[in-house]
């Protein structure tokens, strides 16, 4: 499969380096010098952005000026033999240069187009712009995450990780129904409604419960005990009981108070979070005597599950990652860098780790695929076209 690509940031890019994982050839057009917007977020791996890394490895740089009729031209020409058109240009962009998915019909009846938005290319925010933040806000996430006193954003981009892969798995069926049927379905997804989607609990929670889940912090709102404690090492130590088995044995064996199994206080679930403090401060006070490796193995031997709470370098680190062999070196403008495996493992067959392409790379390469000649490309490339 051939995926063309008008993309930026992250929920796009994202959805086609999975194409790209599964062995499409991904060929990402980027403005000419600067590139995607997103190279520049930070300068962590060898002077690009971390984000770029991430999600930008397997792909073909070509840098064309869509504004320009040359480089709309030699656009069309790749759609021609291409079987997906991604796009996440800004509102109306698409529509004015004769991108949208209506246009594409017309022109290119075998190519499925993609189109990833803020709030939906129709509807009364089809014209504002969108980033994850700001969805996280509209959807309410924000105020499900953080403290009793403060609100907090999600640690990482996840509407725009909802959309990218809300757009990717839309590509996949799109793909099928076109081999298996022959029609061709446009797909279009939202920031606001890929993450709208992940709201779904919490939604039907405040719906139908009158009010919606406090936060938290690292407490769950419908379940406890369930968030981190404090050992005597300072250290935190997580633990959740999922069921009556589990905190019967959670009261006989850990805290040694079998007698609270049937206290009325705590012997249902919707019991034991309305007289959560009550039950955190005995909770509480039993981690507070052991470190937290202690607490850990006599939870682990009481069948709770359990967990101590990494930072990012500790994760770097987990022996399941290194175990499993997950970290791969991918090339990157400038050196190298670590990546992880996709997670969706196919048996027998290699996963595909290419490297990240620095701006405009393989534009001369794709430009003689399409008959330019050298002289061709130097006059493009003299007048900023690519």
């Amino acid at each position: 499969m051939t995926v063309v690509t008008v993309e930026q940031a992250v929920a796009a890019p994202y959805a086609t380096r999975q194409l790209a994982d599964l062995g499409a050839r991904v060929i990402k057009v980027e403005r000419p010098g600067e590139g995607d917007f997103a190279r520049r977020y930070d300068t962590t791996v060898h002077g690009t952005s971390s984000y770029f890394v991430w999600i930008n490895r397997s792909k073909e740089s070509l840098t064309l000026d869509l504004k320009d009729p040359r480089g709309l031209d030699i656009l069309h020409e790749l759609l021609a033999d291409a079987d997906v058109f991604v796009q996440n240009l800004a509102p109306g962009a698409a529509g004015r240069l004769g991108l949208g998915a209506e246009d594409l019909a017309r022109r290119h009846p075998r190519l499925i187009p993609c189109a990833v938005s803020g709030w939906g290319t129709t509807g009364p925010w089809a014209d504002r712009k969108a980033y994850d933040l700001l969805v996280q806000c509209q959807t309410g996430l924000v105020s499900l995450t953080g403290t009793p006193e403060e609100t907090a954003r999600t640690g990482i981009s996840v509407a725009d990780i909802a959309a990218g892969m809300y757009a990717y798995s839309g590509v996949l069926t799109a793909l099928y129904t076109r081999a298996t049927t022959g029609e061709v379905h446009p797909v279009e997804v939202s920031l606001f409604e890929a993450l709208a989607e992940w709201m779904g609990q919490p939604a039907s929670y405040t719906r139908y419960g009158g009010a919606q889940p406090p936060r938290m912090g690292t407490q769950h709102a419908t379940i406890a005990p369930y968030g981190t404690f404090r050992a005597a090492d300072g250290r935190e130590v997580l633990f959740s009981v999922q069921n009556e088995r589990e905190w019967a044995a959670l009261c006989r064996e850990f805290l040694g108070r079998p007698d609270l199994t049937d206290d009325p206080r705590f012997a249902t679930g919707s019991l034991r979070v309305a007289h959560r403090d009550e039950l955190n401060a005995i909770v509480a006070a039993r981690c507070a005597r052991d470190d937290a490796a202690d607490l850990l193995k006599d939870l682990e031997e009481t069948g709770i599950a359990c967990t101590g709470v990494n930072d990012v370098a500790a994760f770097l680190d987990h022996p399941v990652l290194a175990a499993r062999g997950r970290w791969r070196e991918v090339g990157v403008p400038g050196g190298t860098a670590q990546a992880l495996l996709p997670p969706a493992d196919l048996a027998g067959v290699p996963a595909r780790m290419d490297p990240v392409p620095a701006v405009g790379e393989h534009t001369e390469a794709i430009l003689r695929e399409l008959g330019r000649t050298p002289e061709d490309i130097a006059a493009l490339r003299a007048d900023e076209v690519i």
